[in-house]
């Protein structure tokens, strides 16, 4: 009878699957309605349908997906607008409806829907988002968290939307940084392939007509062009497979992620770019923790994540481990060995002044507008035909590249 009990009570636990279904219907006045409801079923649709005094209905279920995908300035703009209606006093469900129903990606709508949904019965904001961690991290929740405790909803999603600006920001700047180097390898390669393949091929046709000895250097490359006409299949397959391995390596193996993060912080001009992108990142992150309210050492948690980069998330668990014992956060920092002077110091100053959260902005924003500068100053150099010669002068450009962060 108790193991029976028991089983009985695990089924109640357990969660009734759920789906999207439309419905129309007449409502007591005998006028044509129409909406949309998740339930767990068609009949629960007719009986709540019912209840609300809905008659002649007809429910079908929506099949296949809701198309598009939910990307980072999706989130950060339906976070500014619930920032913007918490404001203006609307209460939380109805902003949920008119975020949701108002916005253009199907997939953003059914993701606020199910977060309404989940706060209707009762879950807190921050444990609803908290349920879909693809699309709000830990740094999200834990501030959503702070809002909710402390009463400052409202600022701390603003706050938050104004975070996650900046950082869209930055990213878009390491991108652009990046293509330019990388299209011009890529087109490098193509030329190379081509000469190798079909011109070099009929210059040794007219070689060999000739009949004279050729210099080694020549003969080498005809080699090499011999071995890519034979072989041209293997080595764009073994490309485009070793690509493909790195990428699905890099995603799933964390022992390859961190052995690649230290690797990439060691490279000559984009080592330094990411190295000053993730100082950014990390002093951004972390005055917007300390702003909300949130204890120094429980902020950490948040940022560790947020840094990117496995070599700094080591540094700031050991941040956050002398900092629990008593030390002080610039001592800590500089402890760790991977934050430039300037930071370190700026920290300081906020330390002793009592404003640490606003010199740390002040850094990030200062980093921020300095890598805009000189990034459009990199462009003008960079597109620069110097004396005629017909090169690109990139590397004059990239001197510029490296320096853009360097102040975190």
């Amino acid at each position: 009878m108790a193991t029976a009990t028991a089983a009985g009570g695990r089924r109640a636990q357990q969660k009734v699957k759920e789906y999207d279904f439309l419905w129309e219907g007449r409502d007591k006045s005998g006028k044509l309605v129409k909406g949309d409801m998740r339930a767990g079923g068609q009949h629960v649709v007719l009986a709540a349908l019912r209840r609300q005094g809905i008659t002649q209905a007809k429910v079908k279920r929506q099949r296949g997906g809701v198309g598009g995908k939910v990307t980072e300035k999706d989130v950060t703009f339906f976070t500014g607008q619930m920032a913007t209606m918490m404001k203006a006093s609307v209460p939380l469900l109805q902003a949920f409806d008119i975020v949701g129903k108002g916005h253009a990606n199907p997939a953003v709508a059914k993701l606020l829907m199910e977060i309404k949904a989940d706060v209707e019965t009762g879950t807190s904001l921050s444990g609803a988002f908290r349920k879909k961690p693809l699309h709000f991290d830990a740094l999200f929740c834990n501030l959503v968290d702070a809002g909710e405790s402390a009463g400052i909803l409202d600022s701390l999603l603003d706050r938050l939307a104004t975070y996650q600006e900046k950082i869209l920001a930055i990213k878009s700047k390491i991108k652009a940084a990046m293509f330019c180097p990388v299209s011009i390898i890529v087109v490098a390669f193509i030329i190379t392939a081509i000469i190798m393949i079909f011109v070099i091929p009929a210059f040794k046709e007219l070689f060999t007509n000739f009949g004279a000895d050729l210099p080694a250097p020549t003969l080498l490359v005809m080699s090499i062009s011999d071995f890519f006409v034979k072989w041209w299949w293997a080595i764009f397959g073994g490309l485009g497979f070793g690509f493909w391995f790195f990428f699905y390596t890099w995603k799933r193996s964390l022992k390859i992620q961190q052995i690649l993060d230290q690797l990439f912080l060691k490279l000559p001009v984009f080592g330094e770019l990411i190295r000053k992108a993730t100082i950014a990142r990390w002093t951004r992150t972390l005055s917007t923790m300390f702003a909300a309210g949130v204890p120094l050492v429980e902020a950490f948690e948040s940022v560790a994540g947020a840094a990117g980069n496995y070599v700094y998330l080591k540094a700031t668990k050991q941040i956050q481990a002398e900092v629990t014992t008593g030390t002080a956060l610039t001592v800590a920092m500089q402890n760790s060995e991977v934050f430039p002077n300037m930071v370190i110091q700026m920290t300081s100053i906020g330390e002793e002044s009592g404003y640490l959260d606003a010199m740390l902005g002040k850094v990030a924003d200062f980093s921020r507008a300095k890598s805009m500068m000189l990034w459009k100053h990199c462009q003008a150099d960079g597109t620069h035909d110097h004396g005629g010669s017909g090169r690109t002068d990139w590397r004059h450009g990239h001197s510029h590249v490296s320096p853009d962060l360097q102040d975190g």
